[in-house]
């Protein structure tokens, strides 16, 4: 017990002096209209996910099940997206965590993961608070970057929720036309 009680004290007192660095994290907040049962099946089925997010995925609702989620389903395997994401854990209605990656553009950062966590809490029949917390940032090149990215990426991914019921599902065929019309030369 008196190994632990010094280890704490050390802890406490790197933490007061600064020694210890406060982890670096994507943070985003947003509410939405719908209670948080259509929220939660929002993000945890597979046709939720495509009402909001992207335009495909596989997501199976199981700790290490898949949260794969196809940005560009005509992409190779490796190459859609968030391809061979996991699921960590979750409390229904209340947490969801999962691994991700990096896009295909940053292949160094792709390598490696992440993790996100969604939080909802209800307010009542009608409002869910939704968090985003993204943590588990290397530093330097290619994780900045992926840093960077995400920062602006998933607060598109909460308003396109939010508009998801406030307006409807997201209509994605424009997009996968984009996808597949070949770039003008």
């Amino acid at each position: 017990m008196k190994v632990f009680n010094g280890f704490l004290m050390l802890a406490a007192l790197l933490a007061s002096t600064g020694a210890i660095a406060e982890e670096r994290a994507i943070d985003e907040k947003i509410t939405v209209k719908a209670n948080v049962d259509d929220v939660w099946k929002a993000w945890t089925t597979t046709e939720g996910i495509k009402t909001f997010f992207a335009p495909d995925a596989k997501v199976e609702l199981r700790v290490d099940g898949p949260f794969e989620i196809y940005m560009n389903p005509y992409g190779a395997p490796g190459m859609k997206g968030a391809d061979d994401m996991r699921i960590i854990g979750f409390q229904e209605n209340k947490m969801l965590s999962f691994t991700w990656n990096a896009p295909p553009s940053l292949p160094e950062a792709r390598k490696q993961r992440s993790i996100v966590i969604v939080r909802l809490i209800s307010r009542g029949d009608a409002l869910t608070d939704v968090t985003i917390h993204h943590v588990g940032w290397g530093e330097g090149g290619e994780w900045d970057k992926a840093y960077d990215y995400f920062g602006k990426t998933w607060p598109n991914v909460l308003k396109n929720l939010k508009k998801r019921f406030d307006d409807g599902p997201v209509d994605w065929k424009p997009w996968l036309l984009q996808l597949k019309t070949p770039p003008k030369k």
